[in-house]
């Protein structure tokens, strides 16, 4: 055994802990397809920021080869161990880079990366390859990515599919025992949010857009869904979502918007430059230069609150983003 699996065995061992310990060969759908594992994957490449943190957060890093699709800074306290793995793309890897990397496992945030109509591949490539895919459960769980830009929902996002990515990705791993105890922090960590967020007593009438980002400066911009994550937190905060769409990013004109005139703006902060308005600078340059995004009362009132892309999505930190709007909305004036 070389000194690099002794390592990866040792950290395995680590976060199994007393738990009860995977029954290999261990078979479990996912997103339509059935899944078969022999033993714990040992190489590992993410496509999607999603899945490289809930690697990270199961203690699951030296399984780790290569990850890609980074829209935001990794959570601080795997900034050392980030650093230290390869990154295939910032954006979107190619097919061929990640199969190099000769991985046990790819894991996936959303479908459009790695799905039917996978921008890098679709599942059966890798399949046929002998590498199988894993996808989030909270990218196809009551959610038709064939429909819209960024996929439909037909249900409000729950974080109980986040619970069941973390609960079946610590089986396929072996690390049962670390999986439960990330759960429970999440849950608890959303009760404390939606109990602190209930009793901010807000007034009636409350409203909110979250600008996800725009193609271009000068037109529709990609705004929240109802049914996404931040349809989710606005649900538990008591606040009405201005857009009625269930597509999960629509596009929707600036005229509409401020017709709406929404109580307070989100915007999506991240470090991804695909789109000029992934800049958080330029859309709060824009709102306040713009002849009729400048009339909303939210931006004349300054009610505009900036939270990190992926608190925003279908990820571990949607819990996160809870968190932060609730102590946002605390600290405005919200009367008028």
């Amino acid at each position: 055994m070389n000194t690099k699996t002794a390592l990866l065995s040792a950290a395995l061992l680590v976060c199994a802990g007393t738990a009860q310990a995977t029954d290999y060969p261990l078979t479990l759908e996912n997103c339509g397809q059935t899944l078969t594992f022999d033993a714990a994957p040992a190489r590992t490449v993410t496509v999607g920021q999603a899945t490289t943190e809930i690697l990270y957060l199961l203690g699951l890093g030296p399984t780790v080869t290569g990850t890609s699709v980074w829209f935001s800074n990794v959570l601080p306290q795997f900034a050392e161990l980030n650093a230290g793995i390869p990154r295939l793309a910032d954006n979107d890897p190619s097919f061929e880079s990640v199969a190099a990397e000769t991985p046990d496992l790819v894991t996936v945030q959303h479908e459009w990366h790695v799905g039917p109509q996978g921008i890098v591949a679709t599942r059966e490539m890798f399949h046929d390859i002998g590498v199988p895919t894993y996808v989030l459960p909270s990218d196809c769980a009551s959610k038709d990515n064939s429909r819209g830009s960024d996929g439909t929902r037909s249900e409000m996002f729950s974080t109980a599919s986040i619970h069941r990515s973390i609960e079946e990705l610590a089986r396929i791993y072996d690390v049962e025992d670390r999986g439960a105890e990330l759960v429970d922090e999440l849950k608890a960590r959303e009760a404390a949010a939606i109990e602190h967020a209930r009793a901010l007593d807000l007034p009636e009438g409350v409203s909110a857009v979250f600008w996800y980002s725009s193609a271009e400066m000068d037109i529709d911009p990609y705004v929240a869904g109802r049914k996404g994550a931040p349809g989710y937190m606005m649900q538990q905060l008591g606040i009405e979502n201005v857009v009625a769409s269930d597509e999960e990013w629509p596009t929707v004109g600036w005229e509409s918007i401020a017709k709406a005139d929404p109580t307070v703006i989100v915007l999506a902060e991240m470090t991804r430059r695909r789109f000029p308005a992934d800049d958080v600078e330029k859309k709060l340059e824009f709102l306040r230069t713009d002849p009729v995004a400048k009339e909303m009362t939210a931006v004349r009132e300054n009610r505009i609150v900036v939270m990190d892309l992926q608190a925003m999505e279908a990820t571990v930190r949607a819990v996160y983003g809870l968190e932060e709007l609730s102590a946002a909305l605390a600290g405005l004036d919200l009367q008028g």
